[in-house]
């Protein structure tokens, strides 16, 4: 050990450990009597080095820390003024998932939240399976950038089937904590500057029916709230009266309690914002409305929803809880949605996710956890695994073979047994066709006999026709 470094103090309860080496209980001694400051000498290079045993760890585990007083201005103060300045010039992100039936006002609301205009495409009600589009965006208030990102889950409970509907939502969702997790696991890896793609909030829009959750919203809000934060929103909430809507708000929770889902609550541990996140929490699920078009109210241009009875403004809380939501989810609790996310959410899945892969932490009574003899027992496991499977692969590879090669003899007998029967056609064919030849020659040959029989007697006819005018011309002139 080098000199000039400060070394571990060594104490302990009932005195100096009879089981240490000579020369360490003789500093330890020392340092009692000259002083009571847990420093010790360091030991000069003719001595050995200084080393500390698991047990003498131990003693010093439950070691009472003594509180020490400052002489004077030092400077450790200004560490959080650090990690802010820190901070701010790395900048922040921001996940949201936005889950709702299509046209139910999920692009209009995430406008209005952030006070600007969103790309995004609009989507019909005629999708096969629901899909997630997610989309980035760099904004900057003050010096603060946020780089956000939207989701969007495109056609949402348009299918008549809507029991798959949420697989693609668990799947994406995963599927960013796994990219987490494989950048924690490189070896060289750079968390500080990655793209942190993992789902802060999940805002759950809530068709305002008047008649309690559909069945599709309960399953997919219970398979969602162990993996992201979850805060329902009555969306379009001016299509239902007021006293309709805080019926509505009361059926709402009272059916996600009795089917033991678990929804995003505002921190109240902190003194600071324990009040307003108590008052809060009594407002779930927000009864919101969206809108980026400027009306004029008054003498003031406002954000509302104009109709030919009157208007409703977005930032007016007797009309909606638009700023009730927009001041929980942004300018109160963001930073405590992410830490969930982190620490609950994604630690879960990581526990999950290593304990598949055969990691355990350890336990007092177990032996030290050892990250090579895991890896070593996972190959030799995946390994076997590997063999059996190639076994399996080749067994039936062989037997697929066997199938094959019985097939095509099965194949080839009936091909033999059809060219077979073919050639006997063939040969019956040919035996008739040379006899009815034989008896259409023996029909010609009787046809010509009779020809030639039949023009002989037609000759002789003929030319006994040709003798009888010419006696009787000779008769008259004798």
């Amino acid at each position: 050990m080098k000199a000039g470094r400060c070394s571990v103090a060594l104490r302990h309860r009932g005195g100096v450990s009879s089981e240490w080496p000579y020369w360490k209980q003789q500093r330890v001694c020392a340092f009692r009597e000259e002083s009571r400051v847990p420093l010790i000498a360091l030991p000069s290079r003719t001595q050995p080095p200084l080393t500390m045993a698991a047990d003498d760890v131990d003693v010093f585990a439950h070691e009472e820390k003594r509180n020490l007083e400052l002489g004077g201005h030092v400077g450790f103060d200004s560490l959080p003024d650090q990690l802010v300045s820190k901070s701010v010039a790395q900048g922040f992100c921001f996940n949201i998932l936005c889950v709702g039936e299509t046209g139910i006002g999920k692009s209009t609301l995430m406008n209005t939240l952030f006070n600007t205009t969103f790309e995004n495409e609009e989507a019909s009600h005629y999708q096969r399976e629901v899909q997630l589009r997610p989309q980035t965006y760099d904004l900057q208030e003050s010096n603060v950038k946020l780089k956000l990102t939207i989701v969007h889950t495109v056609g949402f409970g348009d299918q008549i089937n809507k029991g798959e509907s949420h697989k693609p939502i668990l799947e994406y969702i995963d599927t960013q904590f796994e990219r987490y997790l494989e950048e924690e696991l490189k070896i060289k890896r750079s968390l500080f500057n990655c793209h942190d793609t993992r789902i802060h909030i999940c805002l759950y829009f809530i068709a305002p029916t008047g008649h309690s959750l559909k069945s599709l919203d309960l399953v997919t809000m219970k398979k969602l709230d162990s993996k992201v934060n979850i805060i329902p929103v009555i969306a379009k909430a001016d299509t239902v009266s007021k006293s309709e809507l805080d019926k509505l708000k009361i059926k709402i929770m009272s059916e996600l309690v009795s089917n033991g889902v678990q929804i995003y609550q505002f921190p109240t541990e902190d003194e600071a914002v324990a009040e307003i996140n108590t008052s809060m929490n009594t407002h779930l699920p927000f009864a919101v409305v969206g809108s980026v078009e400027e009306v004029k109210v008054g003498n003031k241009m406002v954000k509302a929803r104009l109709y030919p009875w009157g208007s409703v403004q977005v930032e007016n809380e007797n009309h909606c809880d638009f700023v009730k939501l927009r001041e929980m989810l942004l300018r109160v609790n963001m930073e405590d949605l992410r830490e969930q996310t982190h620490a609950r959410h994604y630690e879960l899945y990581r526990r999950c996710k290593l304990e598949e892969m055969g990691f355990k932490d350890t336990d007092p009574d177990s032996h030290s956890f050892s990250l090579q003899d895991t890896y070593e027992a996972k190959r030799k496991e995946f390994l076997v695994d590997l063999q059996h499977k190639e076994e399996e692969m080749r067994q039936m590879f062989v037997s697929k073979v066997k199938e094959t090669e019985a097939e095509l003899k099965e194949k080839e007998k009936e091909l033999h047994e059809r060219f077979e029967q073919l050639k006997r056609m063939h040969q019956e064919e040919k035996k008739n066709l040379e006899e009815k030849r034989r008896e259409l020659e023996e029909e010609m040959n009787a046809f010509n006999r009779r020809k030639v029989a039949a023009e002989t007697l037609m000759g002789q006819a003929l030319q006994g026709s040709s003798q009888t005018p010419f006696k009787k011309d000779k008769d008259k002139k004798n």
